[in-house]
């Protein structure tokens, strides 16, 4: 396998989907800062976050009010866009609730209900969803809000290429599809060729770290009853890291 750099007098922390596993993220956050190996010491960190911390999990709400903290507390953080951020962002701010079974089905109904929004049962689904989403711009933060709208769809770190779902094979890193960076599977999956740097990535869940000669992907299922990953990298080397809502791996 080639060599891949990250640039010296950096440490780079990449965590996987988070899914509004609260608890989780603060469990690894604190395994982070207590687990720094010698050859780590003095380094700068840059946490890289791949997008995915809301749906399914019980405090989708929680998760972001931490990451917003996280990122004005002074340390260097960057914030990817996961296709399930879209989502939500979407039904936040388009007068189109066609896409809203879809997000419902898929961890929204749990998200709503971490911000106290229920959706009414005895309503005809549209008319649910629109009664949903005007409570939802009621009590969702303007700075949650924000913070939907500003997420990077990537972020190039020396030789590594991170975001959420993965690249379309073929085509220049600079001139990637944001629709593919959020929802992209078989064709990258499955690709054995040289993306022009190493794709660091979220989006398909795995039992463990997925380790490739062109890829890493780092969901450990923490929206599917896995748990949470963080890959640390600096210089050539890296490690990984892990924690689920009850107990540290």
């Amino acid at each position: 396998m080639a060599s891949f750099r990250i640039p010296d007098g950096l440490r780079v922390i990449a965590f996987g989907d988070i899914h509004g596993h609260l608890e989780a993220l603060n469990r690894l956050l604190t395994r982070l800062r207590e687990n720094r190996l010698e050859d780590q010491r003095g380094l700068h960190d840059r946490y890289i976050f791949l997008g995915d911390y809301v749906d399914r999990g019980p405090d989708s709400a929680g998760v972001i009010d931490r990451l917003i903290e996280l990122g004005g507390t002074g340390l260097d953080c960057i914030f990817l866009r996961g296709n399930h951020e879209s989502l939500f962002y979407r039904y936040l701010v388009s007068e189109d609730l066609r896409m809203g079974d879809s997000w419902m089905a898929n961890g929204g109904v749990e998200t709503l209900a971490s911000y106290g929004v229920t959706l009414p049962r005895d309503l005809p689904p549209e008319e649910a969803l629109a009664v949903g989403l005007a409570e939802a711009r009621k009590t969702v933060p303007k700075a949650h809000v924000d913070f939907l709208g500003s997420l990077r769809p990537s972020h190039r770190e020396g030789d590594y290429f991170f975001t959420h779902a993965g690249v379309r094979p073929g085509v220049a890193l600079d001139d990637q599809d944001p629709e593919d960076l959020m929802w992209i599977r078989g064709s990258f999956l499955t690709s054995t060729r040289d993306h022009g740097a190493m794709v660091v990535h979220g989006h398909t869940p795995e039992r463990a770290p997925d380790i490739r000669d062109n890829r890493i992907g780092i969901d450990t299922g923490a929206g599917k009853g896995g748990y949470l990953t963080a890959a640390v990298f600096w210089s050539t080397e890296r490690t990984f890291l892990h924690a689920d809502p009850n107990s540290l791996r």
